[in-house]
């Protein structure tokens, strides 16, 4: 069975302060990098759904020409705010 020492938990926290700024200095470095990568990925993905969307509603506008779809649905009825309660007027009493 081990006992700890003063200069056991020296060495611990020595390491420790150390990780951390090793851990800090590699994240400056390369964090940038990192998050460069994953916007542009991003930005891709964005591209690629936004092409897509357009060419199918491409494709289902040359098929359907002659439809013509109206939606009506909440034009006539807008939504009505819930009423809690009246409104008091208070008077002040001297």
């Amino acid at each position: 069975m081990q006992t700890a020492s003063f200069t056991g938990f020296i060495k611990a926290l020595f390491y420790m302060i150390a990780f951390y700024y090793i851990f800090r200095f590699l994240a400056k470095l390369f964090l940038p990098l990192l998050v460069k990568k994953v916007v542009q990925k991003a930005g891709e993905n964005m591209q690629k759904q936004q092409q897509y969307a357009q060419e199918n509603t491409w494709q289902k506008t040359q098929s359907k020409e002659e439809e013509v779809l109206y939606t009506t649905a909440n034009t006539k009825n807008p939504r009505e705010t819930k009423k809690v309660g009246d409104y008091v007027d208070y008077e002040e009493i001297d």
